[in-house]
C-alpha cells in the first residue's frame, strides 16, 4: 500500500461568482471529502487559508488514487506525490550499505 501527498486546487474556470452558488458547490465537495475520510481513503485533508487549494494524504494503491481523483473531476485538479516512510528509507540505507 502506498502513501501519497496530494496537492489539490479548484478549477478557477468553474468557480461561480455568486457567493451562494460557491457555498453550495463547496458544501458538496466537503461532503465528498468527509465520506473519503470516513472510508479511510483520505487520512488527512486541509485547505490553505485564503486560497482555493490545499492538500490531502491518501493511502492505498494507484487504482485507489485514480478512483478518488476522478470523483472530483472536473472541479478539482490534483498534483500527486508518492511519499516514502521512515521504514522505506531505512530499507534503502540497508541496501546501500550492502
Amino acid at each position: 500500500m502506498g502513501k501519497y501527498l496530494m496537492l489539490w486546487s479548484l478549477n478557477q474556470n468553474l468557480i461561480p461568482i455568486d457567493p451562494k452558488e460557491r457555498a453550495s458547490g463547496w458544501g458538496m465537495l466537503m461532503e465528498m471529502v468527509k465520506q473519503d475520510l470516513s472510508k479511510g481513503i483520505q487520512k488527512d485533508w486541509g485547505s490553505f487559508a485564503g486560497e482555493n487549494r490545499g492538500f490531502c494524504i491518501v493511502e492505498g494503491g494507484i487504482l485507489d488514487v485514480l478512483k478518488m481523483t476522478q470523483q472530483y473531476a472536473p472541479y478539482v485538479r490534483f498534483e500527486v506525490h508518492p511519499v516514502s516512510s521512515v521504514n522505506d528509507i531505512g530499507e534503502l540505507l540497508k541496501h546501500m550499505s550492502g
